[in-house]
């Protein structure tokens, strides 16, 4: 199922097709899919900063796009370790609108909210140089951005979520180890679950019941081929939901990982906003 965009997180509402997607978008809840569908989290640990002052931070040129639900941005550079299952640590959330650039000392290439949709944009954190602090970003997929040294909030990672394609398994790992593996449904051929890390926005209710009554998390991988989906689905973001069959171990969503009602109650009961997700072959 493909998250849409909605008009706060906690109501990501959004119009599902058959199958696995919705256009959800994150916030305190996630999108409304008319269809079946669902929605699809990052780098270890962060290194010292180095005791070297911090590069001149350049002002942003005028015009500069926002980063939302649903408008991504260019420039940005992809994320070194796409495929890394070294659990991420620790997340930010910006305090006020800030420029993300894309390299330390480099060039503003948007902006970055504290809220997405009206959910709080929580983002896991990759890297660290020279004061500067690099994270994943939403809407834009396998790509990471800079943020100069500023006032972020700053909180702790204990989750990380690891989807393997091929073997059709979600695995919930906490402080570095596993605790829970499922068999779970992924995308079709044409419509892929996105390789890469990426994390969760945040959970939205929908009112179909192929969601087994259940959550979504939203997270923040798009499509990597937005013509292979429906129209309505364009500004989808993929998600992690239960599934109302008992068909599980196939290649059959447009994009969403289909879980089975059981095991999307432990992960909506442990897993919150910020929390990586890795997806591999």
């Amino acid at each position: 199922m493909l998250a849409r965009r909605a008009v706060v997180l906690a109501a990501l509402a959004a119009t599902l097709l058959a199958g696995c997607s919705s256009k959800h978008k994150p916030t305190a809840t996630a999108p409304t899919p008319s269809t079946p569908e669902p929605t699809t989290l990052v780098v270890g640990p962060s290194s010292p900063a180095p005791s070297t002052a911090p590069p001149t931070v350049a002002t942003p040129p005028a015009g500069l796009t926002t980063i939302t639900y649903t408008q991504a941005a260019t420039g940005f550079p992809a994320d070194p370790d796409q495929a890394s299952t070294a659990p991420l640590t620790e997340a930010l959330q910006v305090r006020a609108k800030s420029a993300v650039y894309d390299a330390v000392g480099g060039t503003a290439r948007a902006y970055l909210t504290p809220q997405i949709s009206g959910v709080d944009l929580i983002m896991p954190v990759v890297a660290r140089q020279n004061g500067w602090t690099a994270v994943l970003l939403p809407s834009m997929n396998r790509s990471i951005g800079w943020l100069p040294p500023g006032d972020y909030a700053t909180s702790a990672l204990r989750d990380q979520i690891v989807v393997h394609r091929g073997a059709y398994t979600l695995t919930w790992v906490r402080d570095g180890q596993p605790q829970q593996t499922w068999t779970v449904t992924v995308g079709a051929a044409a419509t892929e679950t996105p390789l890469g890390r990426t994390f969760v926005l945040g959970r939205s209710s929908l009112p179909s019941k192929v969601y087994a009554g259940l959550d979504v998390l939203a997270l923040g991988a798009v499509p990597d081929d937005k013509k292979a989906v429906a129209s309505g689905l364009a500004d989808a973001h993929t998600g992690i939901h239960a599934w109302y069959r008992n068909e599980f171990g196939y290649r059959k969503s447009n994009g969403c990982v289909r879980m089975p009602p059981a095991a999307q109650k432990v992960l909506l009961a442990n897993i919150g906003s910020g929390t990586s997700v890795v997806v591999l072959p």
